[in-house]
């Protein structure tokens, strides 16, 4: 009987947990998208800096003021040689995705963000001849040709939109693999991480945001006829980022590999949907077959991942200091968790 409302509790926790990291991450491209179409903000430097304040300051009232986290302890040394080249990194990641949301819909964006996977198998085989099963290779055709037919049938195309898109997935790819190598030996978790990379990344986009955008930001103050209300959304925007960072932490701790990479997959069809019923912008029928073939794709790269990890689990030694698995190691900086802030 309690093995029974053990496993309902766990049922329970696991639902709650999928639904609000699904809200989170929803309303953030939504609330991104309405700040640069409807409040005609089309500034991504500008906002991704002020996601990344926000982020800071959560970040630092959780583990410092609330102390809901113990800090992870970085030497001086390894916060300006491991994080800050990630954090660099992650500017570029988040940049891109804010730059692609000004330019195409929500709907191909999330879906050219899918490509993950694929840039990042090809990456790891480029640069470190890093072997992979032929089943991963398999499994990225779906991935590549729902995105090529995606691609070609989209009806609101636009090239910088789609290459800030494309290469944000490269940008993501990137960032897995220095996880791996930079961050080796530390378990960071995702408040940890936004904890040091957040001030990093504010310091690297402040300066470019206000070289490039500082005089189109003072022109919307004095022309935004709805200033206030403005501002909380923006505003908001940042916190609900942060809330997303939050969130990634608590479902990767409630669900399975294989029910989190599926979860991730519904999540984009889930933001497709919403951001259709919002901005009603048009999607043609071979569109959604693309969009639908490469959630498949992506849907079973995860399972053969999770597959393949089984297999090599009993002969994979483990120390105190080595995590078990890269979510362990760096929860925002796997290839599932490319949502973030």
């Amino acid at each position: 009987m309690e093995e029974t409302r053990l496993l309902q509790w766990s049922v329970i926790r696991s639902i709650i947990a999928i639904v609000q990291w699904w809200g989170f991450n929803v309303t953030v491209i939504i609330m991104n998208k309405w700040i640069f179409q409807k409040l005609d903000f089309k500034f991504p430097l500008s906002v991704s800096c002020i996601h990344f304040i926000c982020s800071a300051i959560g970040a630092f009232v959780v583990i410092k003021v609330l102390k809901l986290k113990p800090l992870i302890m970085v030497e001086p040394e390894d916060r300006w040689r491991r994080i800050f080249p990630m954090s660099f990194v992650f500017c570029i990641n988040i940049v891109l995705g804010n730059v692609s949301l000004r330019y195409i819909p929500v709907s191909f964006m999330q879906t050219i963000k899918s490509f993950t996977p694929a840039t990042t198998v090809f990456l790891q085989w480029l640069i470190w001849r890093k072997y992979f099963d032929w089943r991963i290779w398999a499994s990225l055709i779906p991935i590549v040709g729902g995105i090529l037919l995606t691609s070609m049938t989209e009806l609101s195309f636009n090239m910088l939109g789609f290459c800030a898109a494309l290469f944000g997935c490269l940008a993501t790819s990137t960032k897995t693999i220095l996880a791996e190598s930079l961050l080796h030996g530390y378990k960071f978790d995702s408040i940890n991480t936004v904890y040091y990379m957040a001030p990093f990344a504010t310091m690297i986009l402040a300066v470019p945001a206000l070289i490039l955008e500082g005089a189109g930001v003072l022109q919307w103050f004095q022309t935004c006829p709805t200033l206030f209300s403005s501002l909380v959304i923006i505003f908001g925007s940042g916190v609900m980022a942060f809330c997303l960072n939050f969130s990634i932490f608590y479902v990767i701790h409630s669900t399975t590999a294989v029910t989190f990479n599926v979860a991730g997959n519904l999540k984009v069809a889930v933001a497709v949907t919403c951001s259709w019923m919002i901005f009603r912008n048009p999607i043609s029928a071979m569109n959604a077959v693309g969009c639908t073939v490469t959630l498949l794709g992506c849907t079973f790269y995860g399972y053969v991942r999770h597959l393949l990890s089984q297999q090599l689990l009993p002969v994979t030694p483990r120390t105190p200091r080595t995590p078990r698995n890269r979510i362990e190691l760096a929860p925002l900086m796997s290839d599932k968790l490319d949502d973030k802030v």
